[in-house]
């Protein structure tokens, strides 16, 4: 996929970083390097592939005037967004290695530091969450949100203890390290 200057593109790994604006791009054999700065994580310069960047698909009806979309719901129904799981982590039509990877991924994020606000960031898909929530609110959220990835990273090892060693490996390669010690903790190895 070719990227130019001003495009607005997302990284699919780190939604937490927001919505980045390509600087400049230079073409390269196998891939092309690309300098974009991200609403929330400044400036970063990637190479794609292997970064999972796209173009960042914009609803004409949001475009306009982009809201807040906790707003109007209940606060069980906020409780549910900001705790849930995404669905990759879930998809009964994925992979096992898939699943696991993706439940993997969700380790990358801490209850401190910045790290709390890019996780409630990408659950919430506010550019500040701190303009909704406060950090007490979101430390309470947080702790839901780890006993929810961690009861799933439990009920997922039961498949996971079926997987070849190397489906496993290549499952965890990318892992965080709290990723692969709570994966140790459940299947042992």
């Amino acid at each position: 996929m070719d990227y130019r200057s001003g495009e607005r593109v997302v990284h699919q790994d780190r939604p937490e970083w927001g919505v980045g604006v390509v600087l400049s791009s230079q073409p390269g054999s196998d891939a092309q390097r690309l300098r974009v700065r991200f609403e929330r994580a400044g400036l970063k310069t990637l190479s794609v592939p292997p970064a999972a960047v796209v173009h960042q698909q914009i609803d004409p009806a949001r475009a306009a005037a982009p809201t807040d979309r906790l707003q109007g719901l209940s606060d069980d129904e906020v409780t549910e967004i900001m705790t849930g799981l995404p669905e990759a982590t879930r998809d009964p039509f994925e992979s096992v290695p898939s699943r696991l990877a993706a439940t993997l991924r969700l380790f990358r994020f801490e209850s401190t530091g910045a790290s709390i606000i890019d996780w409630a960031a990408t659950q919430s898909g506010l550019a500040d969450p701190l303009s909704r929530f406060t950090r007490h609110e979101l430390e309470a959220l947080y702790r839901a949100f780890e006993r929810r990835r961690d009861a799933h990273l439990k009920r997922l090892s039961d498949d996971v203890r079926n997987l070849s060693p190397a489906d496993l490996a290549a499952a965890v390669e990318k892992a965080p390290p709290a990723g692969k010690r709570a994966l140790s903790r459940y299947i042992g190895r």
